[in-house]
C-alpha cells in the first residue's frame, strides 16, 4: 500500500504470476510518479462470488471505493468486470482478453495481438514493464541469455559464438546474465567463456535485473527474451539482439522485427549497434499509458 489517506484509491487485481503482475504494477507506478494515489493489490475472487456479482440486482451504494482498477492475465478478467459493476469504477485490462474487449472501459494490448482501432485500446509496444533508467556507466553492457521455447529452436553453439563474437569486437566492461530457462551447458559454456563475468540466474534476485539495466549503457539479448527486449530499451539501454531460427508464424518476434526495422534495436553482426537511428531515444510504454489514462480524468 502507498500513498496519503486523501489519495485515491488503485487497485491492482493479481493472479500471482510475476509477469503479470510486473505489467500492472509498471502502469501503476508509473501513475503514482504523476499523482498522489494509494496501490493495493489483492487476488481474484472465486468465479461464483464474481458472477454474483456481475448478475446481482439491486447492490448497495459504496461510499469508499477505488478509482481505478488494473488487472492482467485471463484469471483477473471476471474479477475485473465484478469490481467494476459493484464500484462503478474503470477498468483497465492489460494483454488481449478472453471476453470481449467491449467489457473493458480500457485494453492496453501488445501490437503483435493486432488489436482493432478503438477507442478503449491503445496499442502498446510490447508488455508495459517497471524498469527505470538510472545513471549510465561509462563502458557498461550486459549480455541476456535466455533458453529454448516454443517460438524459437535454440541453437547453444550459435548463441555462444555471437556471444564469443561481441566480447572480442566490443572491449566492454560485460555483464552476462542466463535465466531459468537456459540449459545448464549453456550456462557451464558462458562461465568457461567469460569467468566471473558470467551470472547465472540461480545468483540474481529480483532486484538485480533492474539494477543492471538501469546503469547500463547497451544491453544484447538473445531474441526468444522479447520482454527483456522492451525492458531494456525502457531503462534506456541502446539494445542489439542476438539471432536465434524462428519458428512459423512467430507474432511475439514482429514486435521486435518492426523495432529492427525501425532502427530502435539491432542485431548481428552490428556490433557497435552503428546501425540504431536514436529516433526513439526516450522508450517507456508505461508512461506514455499512464499518461492517456489520466488524460481521460478517472484519476
Amino acid at each position: 500500500m502507498s500513498g496519503s489517506d486523501n489519495s485515491k484509491q488503485i487497485w491492482i487485481v493479481s493472479d500471482g504470476k510475476p509477469g503479470h503482475l510486473n505489467q500492472s504494477r509498471g502502469l501503476v507506478e508509473a501513475i503514482a510518479r504523476r499523482r498522489d494515489v494509494a496501490i493495493s493489490e489483492q487476488p481474484p475472487m472465486g468465479k461464483l462470488q464474481a458472477l454474483r456479482l456481475c448478475f446481482s440486482a439491486g447492490l448497495p451504494r459504496v461510499e469508499d471505493k477505488p478509482a481505478l482498477i488494473v488487472g492482467a492475465g485471463h484469471a483477473t478478467h471476471l474479477t475485473l468486470l465484478a469490481l467494476r459493476r459493484f464500484y462503478q469504477a474503470p477498468v483497465v485490462v492489460l494483454m488481449k482478453p478472453s471476453i470481449s474487449t467491449g467489457f473493458f472501459d480500457l485494453c492496453l494490448m501488445p501490437e503483435h495481438d493486432q488489436p482493432p482501432h478503438r477507442p478503449n485500446i491503445i496499442t502498446t509496444r510490447g508488455a508495459l514493464n517497471r524498469m527505470q533508467p538510472g545513471e549510465k556507466t561509462a563502458n557498461s553492457g550486459v549480455i541476456l541469455i535466455g533458453g529454448p521455447s516454443k517460438h524459437f529452436d535454440w541453437d547453444e553453439t550459435a548463441v555462444l559464438a555471437q556471444v564469443e563474437s561481441l566480447l572480442a569486437a566490443e572491449r566492454r566492461d560485460w555483464l552476462i546474465g542466463s535465466s531459468r530457462r537456459t540449459p545448464v551447458s549453456t550456462e557451464q559454456a558462458l562461465a568457461s567463456l567469460a569467468g566471473a563475468r558470467f551470472v547465472p540466474a540461480t545468483e540474481t534476485g529480483p532486484d538485480w535485473l533492474p539494477q543492471q539495466l538501469a546503469c547500463a549503457e547497451v544491453c544484447w539479448v538473445t531474441q526468444d527474451s522479447a520482454s527483456m527486449v522492451y525492458e531494456a530499451l525502457t531503462a534506456g539501454c541502446k539494445v542489439g539482439v542476438l539471432t536465434l531460427d524462428e519458428q512459423a508464424d512467430n507474432r511475439i518476434s514482429h514486435g521486435v522485427d518492426r523495432l529492427r526495422q525501425q532502427g530502435i534495436v539491432s542485431g548481428t553482426p552490428d556490433w557497435s549497434l552503428d546501425q540504431l537511428s536514436g529516433s526513439d531515444a526516450h522508450f517507456n510504454e508505461a508512461e506514455r499509458c499512464a499518461e492517456e489514462i489520466l488524460k481521460r480524468g478517472w484519476l
